[in-house]
């Protein structure tokens, strides 16, 4: 393990306080996620890639990108731990308050009027919960716990979720979606190789109410790029998102997965709706 994972997973596991500060915390989570940009090669099998993946490590880098984080988020988390003034302050607290900070000075201000007119999304009107209707393309992409990455043939990768036992399809060989094909919930998306990282290019996504906290319209575009850290077995997400509907410029969210062979993803066939889920009061302005 480096170091930084070293300190991280020391920093998860002892988490009522926070000791690490004096310029080591200011490079310790942006240090995960940097890594030298790769040689792009031609289409071969995704050794590196495919397999199970479940849920984050159990650091703080971890925990802060177990659904979806960004970099301003990282970079607050970073300078929150980093302040002297915060060595008593439980780590969920500092979570918290850079998730917030993300939000409101980076998430936010990318929204256009019409999407800030249901952001965020209130659970009570969740298909997902009020009908158990699976999950929208953005919303699945930051699901939690497993991913599983198979070859499907030569020509074709697949993405099984655990979350409502998800599936997507990847066309590795430059298919274009045909020209009668109407959106669909998880839209369709094609597969490049540049070195050792999957690139994944997603449109035809159709409009919905169970996306990630904001509505979008089908002319969503999402550009994932899939790869894995050699010296912490991780997984890394980087999707760009971008709809001329809902955001203003294009929004860059981040995910991580640890390595787990001996996962299973289980049949999603017993899904209860949800009716007692309170309305919220109000919105944020």
């Amino acid at each position: 393990m480096t170091f930084f994972g070293r300190r991280l997973a020391e920093l998860w596991q002892t988490s009522t306080n926070t000791t690490m500060r004096k310029g080591a915390v200011a490079v310790l989570v942006l240090a995960i996620w940097a890594w030298s940009p790769l040689r792009a090669e031609a289409q071969s099998a995704p050794s590196a890639l495919e397999g199970m993946w479940s849920n984050p490590p159990t650091t703080a880098l971890g925990s802060f990108c177990a659904f979806a984080c960004t970099d301003a988020g990282l970079a607050r988390l970073n300078a929150l731990l980093d302040d002297p003034a915060n060595d008593s302050t439980p780590y969920q607290q500092l979570s918290a308050s850079a998730q917030k900070y993300s939000t409101d000075t980076y998430v936010r201000p990318r929204l256009t009027a019409e999407a800030l007119k249901t952001y965020p999304l209130d659970p009570a009107d969740d298909p997902g919960l009020l009908r158990c209707e699976p999950w929208g393309l953005l919303r699945q992409m930051f699901a939690p716990h497993q991913l599983e990455i198979r070859r499907r043939g030569n020509d074709r990768i697949e993405l099984h979720y655990g979350e409502w036992d998800a599936r997507r399809t990847v066309y590795m060989d430059g298919r274009p979606r045909a020209s009668n094909q109407p959106p669909s919930r998880l839209g369709y998306s094609v597969g490049r190789w540049e070195g050792e990282t999957l690139v994944v290019e997603t449109s035809g996504v159709a409009k919905n109410r169970t996306g990630w906290q904001f509505e979008h319209s089908d002319r969503i575009h999402v550009v994932e790029r899939f790869s894995r850290s050699a010296s912490d077995n991780t997984l890394r997400l980087t999707a760009t998102i971008d709809d001329p509907w809902s955001l203003r410029e294009p929004l860059v969210m981040k995910k991580i997965w640890t390595w787990s062979p001996k996962s299973e993803i289980a049949p999603y066939d017993a899904c209860q709706p949800i009716t007692a889920v309170k309305k919220r009061e109000g919105r944020q302005p």
